[in-house]
């Protein structure tokens, strides 16, 4: 194996232990996110097509609970400033 298939098989590995996303493994592994999502979608086919599945299907999940994820993030993003500046629609 030469130094970049290593470094695909470790972004894969990443992404299947720990359910990450790309943005996920990015950024864990010091690498860009064009670069981890093309390692995983197109070069670790050809590299090791099992572990490519089950790749494959944590990005599904991924993709498929993204809407869910966006969601809870504004609902955080808005439940941390009533904390901290109290409810402004109260006083309406």
């Amino acid at each position: 194996m030469n130094w970049y298939e290593d470094r695909v098989s470790q972004e894969a590995s990443y992404i299947v232990e720990h359910k990450a996303t790309v943005r996920d493994a990015a950024k864990a592994l010091c690498i860009g996110k064009s670069t981890v999502h093309k390692d995983v979608t197109e070069r670790l086919q050809s590299i090791n097509p099992v572990l490519y599945k089950s790749v494959r299907d944590v990005l599904n999940t991924n993709k498929a609970e993204r809407h869910l994820r966006g969601g809870k993030a504004t609902h955080d993003k808005y439940a941390s400033l009533r904390q901290r500046f109290g409810d402004v629609t109260a006083e309406r």
